[in-house]
């Protein structure tokens, strides 16, 4: 999976067949294996990082980074719906970094929360780009509201690679694509149109924890405050 930025250097390759061959193979995969698949030698790869440790947080940073590129650039996309159809059809490229925050998480460790705490941080930041733009709602709770997000995409893959009955290394790219289109018309579906019919759930929980939230969400570009308190009640928040 590459960045929006053209032909890659040594140090990005390096990291895009880390990425590639950690989530394949695990963690325990050797320096020797990923400097084959870059066609370089392993004391190369240490030209440019100071262990494999090093490697994998280099890694860990570079999945976010890559993410935030392409979710800013459908925050803030003037065609959306271009954008969005020019995304879809790059989910083969796309792959690489699911498999490796899959492995992440099914590792755990801190480096698996050291993961998720980055992932959260730069979704609260695209997200308040996409309400800045007018893509998506406010929240009353915007960190919570990515927690949940992420819960609803990175479950569904987890719970797909489990049903699987495969290592997670040899589901194939078919695999990756099936799995996720699954989840795009569902999460899609929820994200616009919502999924409780009235307000009778939201307003009887945040009648009995008031201090939980400290108002209603500000209003949206082109929303009014009621207009958003409504959509947000039927539970059509976007992410």
């Amino acid at each position: 999976m590459r960045s929006p930025q053209g032909v890659p250097d040594t140090r990005t390759r390096i990291l895009e067949a880390a990425v590639d061959r950690f989530g394949k193979d695990g963690f325990d995969a050797s320096l020797r294996a990923i400097a084959a698949d870059v066609g370089v030698s392993a004391p190369a790869i240490l030209k440019h990082f100071d262990s494999k440790e090093d490697l994998r947080r280099a890694c860990d940073e570079y999945v976010v980074d890559v993410t935030q590129l392409y979710k800013t650039e459908a925050m803030r996309s003037a065609d959306l719906r271009a954008t969005f159809l020019t995304q879809m059809a790059m989910l083969d490229e796309f792959q690489p970094l699911i498999r490796y925050m899959v492995r992440s998480l099914m590792t755990g460790g801190d480096a698996a929360r050291n993961l998720l705490t980055d992932m959260y941080d730069e979704a609260e930041r695209w997200m308040a780009e996409g309400v800045r733009t007018g893509i998506m709602l406010p929240s009353r709770d915007e960190r919570a509201r990515v927690k949940l997000t992420f819960s609803v995409s990175l479950g569904w893959m987890l719970q797909s690679v489990l049903m699987a009955d495969k290592e997670l290394g040899d589901l194939d790219a078919a695999f990756w694509r099936e799995t996720t289109h699954e989840l795009m018309l569902p999460a899609l579906e929820l994200y616009t149109q919502g999924l409780l019919t009235d307000s009778t759930l939201l307003d009887t929980y945040m009648a009995g924890n008031e201090p939980l939230s400290d108002s209603d969400p500000p209003a949206g570009p082109g929303t009014d405050a009621s207009d958003t308190a409504r959509t947000a009640t039927a539970g059509s928040d976007s992410a």
